[in-house]
């Protein structure tokens, strides 16, 4: 089974009534539950339990317990709202007893009104840019965990991600990534919404060490995301190539954000992400 599948898998949430899902884990774990799983599962949970088709327009997800792999998790979804263009629904991700996060998922059919959308960064485009792969090639024994992750994800860096970065001794103040589904998704929009979900809690923190010209694999540093929102503007493809552009506006007290957007092809911004981690750096 390629690491696209298994996502595809572990999306396929089993359902056990009265709002209640449980889902897996994919056989290439980090060392604690992947934060990016958690809000795609816990996005799926919700949608299925949709009285309307309605689309997403926000998700904020507090992570509050770390989880273990080897262990299913439940979704216990709470209907908050349901109305003609609107619905709210509240996701307790627990594992054993234990509450690993709690996410607050908005559903809102807004129609036709005003438009104005922020401009994209100038950047290549993602055919003929080295994959993640090429990218990792010299570097296995640096960055262990990211060349043993679940790789489900194309990924197309613009620039130079950060290890090699940091052996340039070069400092860099955001990341631009071409992301898209590394296989077919189905037709179905909350899978695709989903699977950007899954990649949004990647690469999106990375700034906040680049900055300061470091790597992760070269200096010694912690990171935890401490929560992740998601505003979505538009319907993604996520078997097309979409640019994720973040940045980090201020770090203090050990704690950081990273924000950016997702941008399709066609440079219209499709989501706004902003998340905040807990980052140790210890000289």
């Amino acid at each position: 089974m390629s690491d696209f599948d298994e996502l595809m898998t572990v999306l396929d949430l089993h359902h056990n009534g009265d709002g209640a899902f449980v889902g897996s884990h994919p056989s290439k774990n980090p060392p604690r539950t992947f934060g990016g799983l958690q809000m795609a599962q816990s996005f799926v949970a919700a949608t299925r339990t949709l009285t309307r088709d309605l689309p997403p327009n926000a998700l904020s997800a507090h992570f509050i317990n770390g989880g273990e792999t080897d262990k299913d998790i439940e979704f216990e979804v709470v209907t908050l709202r349901d109305e003609r263009r609107f619905a709210n629904r509240r996701v307790e991700v627990t594992q054993g007893g234990t509450l690993l996060a709690s996410v607050m998922i908005s559903f809102l059919a807004g129609g036709h009104g005003l438009e104005h959308n922020v401009e994209p960064p100038d950047v290549v485009d993602p055919e003929g840019l080295p994959s993640i792969k090429e990218l990792l090639l010299g570097y296995e024994e640096r960055v262990p965990l990211f060349v043993s992750a679940l790789q489900p994800i194309e990924w197309r860096y613009t620039n130079d991600p950060s290890w090699v970065m940091r052996e340039k001794g070069d400092r860099l103040a955001y990341n631009r990534v071409w992301v898209k589904a590394d296989g077919v998704l189905p037709d179905d929009p909350a899978l695709h919404t989903a699977t950007m979900l899954y990649s949004s809690d990647t690469t999106v923190l990375d700034s906040i060490i680049t900055t300061h010209g470091l790597s992760w694999g070269y200096d010694r540093i912690f990171a935890a995301t401490v929560n992740h929102s998601v505003w979505f503007h538009r319907q993604v493809d996520f078997n097309d190539w979409v640019l994720y552009s973040t940045a980090s506006p201020v770090a203090a007290d050990s704690r950081g954000l990273g924000s950016g957007y997702f941008f399709d092809r066609s440079r219209r911004p499709v989501a706004t992400v902003v998340q905040e981690g807990l980052v140790k750096y210890f000289p």
